[in-house]
């Protein structure tokens, strides 16, 4: 997956938890583990682009030895 798109689901994700936040605060909310799902989300997404990003950093590293 490409990074723009994981940056895109990581927005996406972001605002679905948003929404889920306020549907808990107004009680509308039927499911209350959906919130742990989409952080549990956003976490995997930010885990995969820092792994990303340091890699390139090591890649970039290796190119100027």
């Amino acid at each position: 997956m490409p990074d723009e798109q994981l940056k895109q689901e990581l927005e996406s994700a972001h605002q679905t938890l948003f929404n889920l936040r306020f549907q808990a605060a107004t009680r509308q909310l039927a499911n209350n583990s959906e919130v742990a799902k989409a952080r549990k989300r956003i976490a995997r997404v930010r885990t995969l682009l820092k792994e990303r990003e340091i890699l390139a950093e090591i890649d970039a590293a290796k190119g100027k030895e």
